[in-house]
């Protein structure tokens, strides 16, 4: 009994060392964000408090166009991703056809694959599309995903087929079926893999950086990258509140749905 509280503690101990080392880049930034410049790299309790960083961030770097871009290309993706994931995740649950075992390896196969891998590639086929520097060109390559399918076929395959059965003789089609016993009882799947999407794209910087060119189409993480490269001279308290306007968002949605958040992981993981 000794022993296994004696581990425990230390298990606690270590959790919360990694929380603060993980923590402590997110706590800096808001140290400086809050501070004037002279006050970024020393910490007076008693330092005075000021918003202009913020304000100042605004006005010297188009953020209210790159926030709307960011909203494009992610709910883009997210809207398409879950109509392909649907619908090929059903087939691969509810239908035995023809190379069906093989062609769900091929999309297993390609969860190994780095993204980054395919930048070339995909910059050659965007070019020959004529979609360099649009919305549609960013998001494009990531509109059908490899874990979504997965994901939504194996809760697809935990839902009992009577309840489609009794859908079809209520007289519901394919998608009436779909959109009244499988969506809804997949729910949670879907926010957890949601949360997924909208954080990896949100936060995406090689491929946007790759194929955007304008600041019509450049995202958050692009804009902020540029805001803060050298050239333009380093201000870590401006830089640090234009890296917490572009992780707001998140951040709030965080702190608001936390319970909801944890709640559909673990639903998910238990599927």
């Amino acid at each position: 009994m000794k022993n296994y509280f004696n581990s425990t503690s230390i298990e606690y101990f270590a959790a919360w060392i990694l929380a603060l080392v993980w923590v402590s880049p997110l706590l800096y930034a808001f140290w400086a964000a809050f501070h004037p410049q002279e006050y970024a790299i020393n910490f007076e309790i008693l330092a005075p408090l000021t918003l202009s960083n913020f304000a100042e961030a605004w006005e010297q770097a188009p953020f209210a166009r790159y926030f709307l871009n960011t909203f494009l290309i992610v709910s883009s993706i997210l809207i398409v991703q879950f109509i392909v994931c649907t619908l090929a995740a059903y087939a691969f649950a509810r239908y035995d056809f023809f190379g069906s075992k093989i062609l769900f390896a091929i999309i297993l196969i390609q969860l190994m694959i780095v993204p980054e891998i395919l930048i070339v590639e995909n910059y050659k086929i965007m070019s020959k599309l004529n979609l360099v520097d649009t919305i549609l060109g960013v998001g494009l390559p990531y509109m059908a995903s490899a874990f979504g399918i997965f994901l939504l076929r194996q809760t697809f395959k935990s839902i009992p087929k009577e309840l489609e059965e009794a859908a079809r003789i209520e007289g519901c089609k394919l998608f009436g079926i779909l959109l009244r016993v499988y969506v809804p009882l997949a729910k949670p799947t879907y926010l957890a893999y949601g949360l997924v999407s909208v954080s990896y794209h949100w936060n995406n910087f090689l491929w946007p950086l790759v194929i955007t060119n304008s600041v019509n189409t450049r995202p958050l993480t692009v804009g902020l990258a540029i805001f803060g490269a050298p050239e333009s001279g380093v201000n870590w308290s401006l830089i640090s509140a234009a890296t917490l306007l572009s992780v707001s968002p998140l951040l709030l949605g965080f702190i608001l749905f936390q319970k909801q958040f944890i709640q559909s992981f673990m639903f998910a993981g238990i599927k």
